[in-house]
């Protein structure tokens, strides 16, 4: 069936479907036609609003069968990182809400409390459900409840430490718990490691299972020595295991393995998990699916499978529709590449993240200085620790929201021992449509406490070359250059540098200094030009480098009657906090109020309406800062007024 003709005629089956039990009443051949459906649904629905495509028409069978041998609600389903969830919400009767997939008033692009009893675990960070699983498992036991606990986990968060970190507490709990193996040799791009070598070895040798049992059946019907001698040839069992189909590393675990089978058959995968659910004890169910399955223009994408397109995208294609415009991914990538060139000590690490995060074009110019440790962040922190321990400068390149995860190996591995590292923070600040686990609005405050770290907050490309080549030139510890995501505004030149900090605007009066971190340099200079038409000067900064804070920026603010911070990181610790910090240490009493994102879970949109739901606009901006400097009793006082080392109070 064309996309053309599921857009037009999708309604017959997939209309019926309001839960679970109408799946679990289909004949064979009407879940081949749902399956067919459900794919032209996706492709048809997330064509226009953007959203993870790839990975869920790869697991549209998988889907069905959970849910035919299981019974969500009760049975809990848990899918890790959950972008991979499209299906299993439209199983539990939440087609209508994608129209307004990731958009505001719309469903969520992973799972999500708040829509549906189905939905569990909202956390869409990677490698964390096997962690769940166990500890619910556990919980059932102890209650004395028989309810089944399904994890579906990729073949690429399967490469993250936690992973390993559950399965061996799994193994020794020995509780009912089936791990569904989702196998399509990806994550965003093809996984990485020898895990993947391992489960490719096993997609190519699925006779495993049958060669075993021919040689145990042999051993057990032979006279006199069978059974003894079946135990003494172990050794000789392990030789076939790890020939045929190296699976041994899961069942030395403990924990009982079943497959390869198809993920793209129903019947083989609906059979595979009655008999994981029914086995009693936890079970790897190993299904190999292709992602993008079923949409050339998925399948044909090479670099990532049309994992995730950003916007509406043609449905022939798979192309954006949107006029392509200079991202901050890209002009970091160029960079980076032009830095390497000139530096052969410089080399590159991401987190199974080559292409989103711009590393890919550093991997394409120089593919032995590049290093792509899978999805384990705290790998790539400790990993990048020991290059420099080397005599080599690692750039860390992952998304802001994903670095929190290493924030141990960050301060102790790589800060306690000075080491030159160079973490850059894609997506940074609020990022819109994926959501609050998403949302790179913590680094600032949570490594703004790591000792020796300097933090980097470029405003627009010509900043960002810069403060790159400044970061990469510090050889005596960590930096962290943070930036969003989405397209670069027109360079914004500054006036005058003040020792590392940008002046962007000067008034001849100095009422208030309005210190604009990173991206919102643009916006300080349209609050500027409100609150002047009010009869105020707004002296506009750019501190570029937000941690330490530069002692000039506290100089500066000595000379003004009101400071404003705004930034786009949460504001507990955040750099108005640490601002604040700094003048109270050097006795300046200048009033400061500081504006930034609350902390809290903020819902998904756009960039523009959270921010204008967090009163981050030019508007709200200048009429806060307007009605604050407006209170104040004192008179305007000039630079050349003021006695040194100390400011006006009010």
């Amino acid at each position: 069936m064309s996309v053309e003709e599921g857009t037009a005629n999708h309604g017959r089956l997939l209309d019926t479907v309001r839960g679970p039990q109408d799946v679990k009443r289909m004949s064979g051949e009407q879940l081949d036609i749902l399956a067919a459906e459900i794919r032209d649904f996706l492709i048809a629905k997330v064509s226009r609003t953007g959203g993870h495509v790839g990975p869920n028409l790869g697991v549209v069978e998988l889907t069905l069968a959970m849910h035919r041998v299981f019974d969500s609600p009760r049975d809990r389903l848990l899918f890790d990182t959950g972008h991979q969830a499209y299906v299993h919400k439209i199983v539990t009767g939440r087609q209508g809400g994608f129209d307004k997939l990731r958009q505001r008033g719309g469903i969520s692009g992973y799972p999500s409390q708040a829509e549906s009893e189905h939905d569990l675990i909202e956390n869409s960070h990677a490698s964390t459900a096997l962690s769940y699983a166990d500890g619910l498992a556990k919980a059932y036991a102890l209650r004395g409840e028989q309810r089944a606990v399904v994890a579906v986990v990729g073949d690429g968060a399967l490469t993250g430490g936690m992973c390993w970190e559950a399965l061996n507490n799994i193994a020794t709990s020995g509780n009912p718990l089936v791990i569904v193996v989702n196998d399509n040799g990806r994550s965003y791009s093809p996984t990485i490691g020898g895990l993947a070598d391992h489960l490719s070895s096993l997609r190519l040798n699925p006779g495993y299972e049958k060669v075993l049992d021919t040689v145990k059946d042999a051993l057990g019907n032979t006279p006199f020595v069978g059974k003894p001698m079946y135990e003494v040839l172990h050794a000789v069992k392990k030789g076939i295991k790890d020939a045929v189909a190296p699976q041994a590393m899961f069942e030395d675990l403990g924990i009982k393995y079943v497959g390869p089978v198809d993920g793209h058959d129903v019947a083989a995968v609906e059979s595979a998990l009655r008999a994981a659910k029914n086995f009693g004890g936890p079970v790897i169910v190993h299904a190999v699916t292709r992602k993008g399955y079923g949409y050339r223009a998925a399948e044909e994408d090479e670099a990532d499978r049309l994992h995730g397109p950003g916007g509406a995208f043609d449905i022939e294609t798979g192309k954006l529709l949107a006029a392509p415009s200079v991202k901050w991914t890209h002009v970091f990538a160029d960079e980076l590449v032009a830095i390497a060139d000139e530096r052969p000590d410089v080399v590159g690490i991401t987190a199974a993240m080559a292409e989103p995060t711009g590393i890919a074009t550093l991997a394409r110019k120089h593919p032995e200085r590049v290093y792509d440790v899978g999805i384990a962040e705290q790998h790539a922190a400790t990993s990048a620790a020991g290059l420099a321990m080397g005599g080599l400068h690692p750039v860390v390149a992952v998304y802001a929201t994903f670095l929190n995860r290493a924030f141990d190996q960050v301060l102790l591995d790589v800060a306690m021992h000075k080491l030159p590292v160079t973490f850059v923070l894609d997506r940074a600040g609020i990022t819109g449509p994926d959501g609050p686990s998403h949302y790179g609005i913590w680094d600032m405050s949570v490594f703004g406490v790591v000792p020796g770290l300097r933090i980097a907050a470029p405003r627009d490309a010509a900043t960002l070359r810069e403060e790159l080549r400044e970061a990469v030139a510090v050889d005596d510890g960590p930096t962290i250059v943070r930036f969003p995501t989405g397209a670069v505004a027109a360079d914004l030149p500054a006036l005058r540098r003040v020792g590392p900090v940008d002046v962007l605007a000067e008034s001849a009066r100095t009422d208030v200094l309005l210190v604009a971190v990173g991206s919102f340099g643009q916006l300080g200079m349209e609050v500027a030009a409100r609150v002047a038409e009010q009869g105020y000067g707004v002296t506009v900064v750019d501190p570029r480098w937000v941690r330490p804070v530069p002692a000039e920026l506290v100089e500066l603010a000595a000379g003004h009657r009101l400071v404003v911070t705004v930034e786009d990181g949460v504001r507990v610790g955040g750099v108005g906090d640490a601002l604040a910090q700094a003048m109270r240490d050097a006795d300046v009493r200048v009033p400061l109020k500081d504006l930034g994102v609350p902390a809290d879970w903020h819902p998904h949109g756009t960039r523009a309406q959270i921010l204008t739901d967090l009163r981050l606009t030019a508007q709200d901006v200048a009429r806060d800062v307007t009605g604050w400097v407006s209170g104040l009793d004192a008179q305007p006082i000039e630079p050349a007024d003021q006695p040194d080392g100390a400011a006006a109070q009010n």
